[in-house]
């Protein structure tokens, strides 16, 4: 019987969803505040969370980010009464597993609940099948029906069963994370954790203590011991992606743990035992990296034991209308829309678009779309000026006024110019952080800073 743990501070609503989920077979326990719940957590085991949006003392994406820091392989899906794109895209981004809105639909909850539990043991079955098999979320990012699409089944195919060490080249959005739990899924490791780490977003500093874990009191801030997420991971897979990002001290602790499979907390002086597959994606060329001195070369031998290249969207074009009824799908249920299909001259402009964000940008774009049209089909007008008038937007750019006379406001003229530039930057750069820095002569944690800041991220 699976565990779900419910946080939110309406007694009522707890009541109605624990009597409806335990007559569906689930165990559940409530939490009415944050604080309580991540005290449950921390006590027991759960198989899926349920977190809602507002609680008394943090709201629930700071919740979510708090528990998928140790938790990694527990899915999450918050619900909430307020519906909002942007903080359904930033539940994503943070790891939530799906965001639903309130009042709650039993069936829906029901259906996310055996989904979620399903990809995280895909050996399981759930209670009720789903109808749609497409409606995994791998399966439309990798398995296309264009020849470059098939070569990266063949190669997942085949290292899958192995544990192989992976590198997984592709630029930002191309899906390198979808390939690496794939492979995981795939693999006898299957029934363990998938624990997926954005080596981008872990400063030098705190790389370690996410990584290998800490005692308390190791450093300043180390209230309790943490579990590292090699030991998270342990028996499954680790995902590292950007790992051109780490630092060199912490390159030398990564290939340590990898060849001795073994890790040491920070603060202790004991080894711990660790067995973990090892996935690896980047969007730079680690081989010219290593050779220049900026990624180790025995770490780069070590973790290129395969390669999968996963290729951009622009050269997937016959894959494209398989993503857009995917993320059509996608888009009408978690809007609550009915939108049927696209006109001929939309799919026309989407196949012939460049895709620089890759199938992360096309994503966002239906997501948009979906929301955007008020009628069943998607036209051309809901779509964003760069795909159906690119040579207008060009122009545009190219002709920015340098100040704004009836609003002298200094500050708010150079963050907007200062937005646009990091914008251009992105898109000349493919979407590749690390080079985009180099180009704006400041370090990756100044432009992440600035990515956050700006809701670029």
């Amino acid at each position: 019987m699976s565990r779900v743990l419910i946080i939110d501070d309406d007694p009522s609503f707890c009541t109605l969803l624990r009597n409806f989920l335990k007559k569906n077979n689930y165990e559940t326990q409530e939490a009415y505040s944050a604080k309580e719940g991540i005290r449950a957590v921390y006590d027991h085991t759960f198989d899926i969370i349920l977190i809602d949006y507002r609680l008394p003392d943090m709201d629930g994406l700071e919740l979510l980010k708090n528990i998928k820091k140790r938790y990694l392989h527990i899915p999450v899906i918050i619900m909430t009464n307020y519906a909002n794109i942007k903080t359904a895209v930033k539940a994503m981004q943070l790891g939530a597993f799906e965001y639903v809105t309130k009042p709650i639909n039993p069936d829906e909850i029901l259906l996310s609940m055996r989904d979620a539990l399903r990809k995280k043991n895909p050996e399981s079955s759930p209670t009720t099948p789903l109808t749609e098999p497409s409606s995994s979320p791998t399966l439309p990012f990798v398995q296309g029906v264009s020849s470059s699409s098939q070569e990266v089944i063949k190669h997942i195919e085949l290292v899958a069963p192995t544990n192989i060490s992976v590198i997984v080249l592709g630029e930002s959005g191309t899906g390198k994370e979808y390939v690496s739990r794939l492979i995981h899924q795939k693999s006898t490791r299957s029934k363990e954790p998938f624990v997926a780490v954005d080596c981008g977003a872990l400063s030098e500093e705190l790389a370690a203590s996410e990584l290998f874990g800490h005692l308390k009191g190791s450093f300043t801030g180390a209230i309790q011991d943490k579990e590292g997420q090699f030991q998270a991971a342990n028996g499954g897979t680790l995902f590292l992606d950007e790992i051109g990002n780490l630092s060199y001290e912490n390159q030398i602790k990564l290939l340590r743990a990898i060849q001795e499979r073994i890790v040491r907390q920070v603060g202790s002086t004991k080894d711990i035992k660790v067995d973990v597959r090892l996935i690896v994606a980047t969007n730079e060329n680690l081989e010219k990296a290593a050779k220049e001195g900026h990624f180790r070369e025995d770490l780069f031998h070590r973790l290129n034991e395969f390669q999968i290249s996963v290729p951009p969207l622009r050269d997937r074009v016959q894959d494209i209308p398989l993503f857009l009824n995917h993320f059509l799908q996608q888009s009408n249920q978690e809007l609550n829309k009915n939108v049927s299909g696209f006109i001929p001259e939309v799919v026309e402009k989407l196949q012939s678009y460049y895709w620089p964000g890759n199938i992360r940008e096309l994503k966002n774009v239906i997501r948009r779309a979906v929301l955007l049209t008020p009628e069943d089909t998607i036209t051309l007008t809901v779509l964003p000026l760069e795909i159906t008038s690119p040579a207008t937007v060009a122009a545009t750019s190219e002709n920015l006024p340098v100040s704004n006379f009836s609003n002298p406001d200094l500050k708010a003229i150079q963050e907007k110019t200062e937005k646009a530039l990091i914008e251009e930057t992105l898109i000349k750069v493919r979407y590749n952080k690390t080079q985009a820095a180099k180009v704006l002569n400041i370090d990756r944690k100044t432009l992440y800073n600035k990515l956050k800041r700006y809701n670029l991220e």
